[in-house]
């Protein structure tokens, strides 16, 4: 790198770090720091979503998808539009109705406190795992663009993420992250911008091209719609599915909508995150499919393709804007994990009884665990990796299966619903032994849970009735 790329990069550092400290001088209470005391404006809640789901692994592999394949990954983005209308519809006036801050509160006036916090612990297991080893997986790709170390990499990003949302809170968060959503965008602009520029070709004869040797395909007619996740059946309905849980029942990603001032208004940020991500892995695609173009469909490290090319061709300028993409990327998912996990510490574990202070230094003991695990493990562990990456599949479906309870009048007995939560995560073991395409777990493991907690339940109404006889 240039002076003038670790320029941009520092600047991009020190920003965010005096942002989130300016920031914090607003925070008055618990309900500034976790839902910004419903003053967020939906436009930014919007970007936030976006940034939040947007890690630096989807800023790096969805161009290597559209690299080595075609445009196939927008039949789930499809379904993501479909997925936040039904979260708009289904679940968010639940909990505006409610006034909640944690979305597990819910359960909890439902059920009761004991399955409020079951929930909660397994929404913070996940959350940990999950997003600590995306952490070391954005570390790996910064480490590649920057030549930083690895644990370098991880620290720099974690200490940074840390300050801003140890001090502003969430609304330092979704103000910096919808302005990391625009920087790494307009990274992938530019270099659209950079690649139409320098392959010898004029934009209908790239279109051809890439329309000629099936790139640009979006719709995958298999109709081995059970193994094969992209066969547009199974990849629609697991994008619904998949946006239904992720963005319903994930207190990370809900959490942006629940500070806006009303129910309107996080309607409108909800179902325009849909659109907007859509909108995002179309640029990204583009990037990749021009990068086929432009590096002759050389053989190249699987979803390295976009940083060997940030590395290797980007002009200096260009290049550091590029770093600070990939940087924004990581520290976006980082710090919105921070801000919820603490989150639902404090309201649902907690309920609800902690000082500003309390809150803060329960974010840092968040911030140094998911740093400490993301640096515990070995970078070429695949399988660490890979669980790590999965294991919402895991989760969602019984946390979504859960919700959908919630709503019936029925009264079921608290050993009846965690017996169906147990059922519908342990399923998902079986499935992926079987095969079956992982877009369906979460439609399978909501069924398994609505029938085995309504079925268990029948027979503790059963058991009591023949005991009262």
């Amino acid at each position: 790198m240039q002076t003038i790329d670790l320029a941009i990069i520092i600047l991009f550092l020190a920003g965010n770090t005096l942002f989130g400290l300016w920031h914090g001088k607003s925070n008055k209470s618990t309900k500034d720091y976790f839902i910004g005391s419903h003053t967020l404006p939906w436009i930014v809640s919007m970007l936030s979503i976006v940034a939040s789901e947007t890690s630096v692994l989807t800023f790096v592999s969805v161009p290597g998808l559209a690299f080595r394949g075609d445009w196939n990954f927008l039949q789930l983005a499809m379904g993501y539009i479909i997925g936040r209308i039904l979260v708009s519809f289904v679940l968010l006036p639940m909990y505006f109705k409610h006034g909640v801050s944690s979305i597990y509160e819910i359960i909890g006036i439902r059920f009761g406190p004991a399955m409020q916090k079951l929930a909660a612990v397994i929404f913070l297991v996940t959350r940990t795992l999950g997003d600590a080893i995306r952490f070391l997986a954005a570390g790996v790709i910064v480490q590649v663009v920057t030549g930083w170390s690895l644990p370098l990499s991880v620290m720099i990003i974690g200490m940074v993420t840390l300050v801003y949302t140890l001090s502003g809170g969430i609304k330092a968060v979704v103000w910096l992250e919808s302005f990391q959503f625009a920087l790494y965008l307009l990274g992938g602009i530019l270099s659209i911008l950079f690649l139409l520029q320098n392959i010898n070709m004029g934009i209908p004869e790239i279109v051809a091209s890439l329309a000629n040797a099936g790139k640009l395909k979006i719709i995958n007619p298999d109709p081995n719609i059970l193994t094969n996740p992209f066969a547009f059946f199974s990849a629609f309905i697991g994008g619904v599915l998949l946006s239904l849980s992720s963005h319903g029942v994930d207190h990370m990603m809900v959490q942006r909508v629940l500070g806006c001032k009303n129910l309107g208004a996080a309607k409108k940020a909800m179902i325009g995150s849909g659109i907007f991500v859509f909108f995002q892995f179309s640029v990204f695609l583009l990037v990749g499919s021009l990068l086929s173009l432009f590096m002759h469909g050389a053989a190249m490290e699987k979803d390295r393709e976009f940083a060997f090319f940030i590395v290797h061709y980007l002009p200096t300028g260009l290049k550091g804007l590029l770093i600070a993409g990939v940087l924004s990327a990581a520290m976006s998912t980082h710090s919105s994990a921070i801000n919820a996990l603490a989150s639902s510490t404090v309201n649902d574990l907690l309920g609800g009884k902690s000082s500003l202070g309390s809150s803060r230094m329960i974010s840092l003991l968040w911030a140094i665990l998911l740093i400490f695990i993301a640096l515990m493990f070995d970078a070429g562990d695949k399988a660490i990796i890979m669980v790590g990456l999965e294991i919402a599949s895991f989760t969602y479906g019984g946390l979504l299966g859960l919700f959908l309870l919630s709503k019936s009048k029925r009264a079921f007995h608290p050993a009846s619903l965690g017996i169906g939560l147990v059922a519908s995560m342990g399923i998902v073991f079986l499935l992926k032994f079987l095969g079956l395409a992982w877009t369906w777990y979460i439609s399978v493991s909501v069924l398994v849970n609505i029938l085995v907690t309504t079925g268990v339940d029948m027979s503790f109404f059963k058991k009591k009735l023949d005991d009262e006889q």
